[in-house]
């Protein structure tokens, strides 16, 4: 696997993408089981940066709801 980004600095979209291509390489089996390792590691680090990501978005998501719940109760 050439040099891939650190997960930490991919979007959501480059970490899900990514997240594909590994476990579609693992799916086809034609890498040696070193190389499956590499890929199965990276590919649990790009599912944990996309579960960031989601909570994240989850977190924001609550918390303009609950600023929009208190301005209306404010009125």
């Amino acid at each position: 696997m050439p040099s891939a980004p650190d997960v930490s600095s991919l979007s959501y979209e480059e970490a899900r993408d990514e997240l594909v291509r590994v476990v579609s390489e693992l799916e086809q089996g034609s890498s040696t089981l070193e190389q499956s390792l590499a890929l199965w590691e990276r590919g649990e680090a790009l599912a944990q940066r996309c579960e960031e990501w989601l909570l994240g978005a989850k977190k924001r998501l609550e918390a303009a709801r609950a600023a929009q719940t208190q301005a209306a109760e404010d009125e």
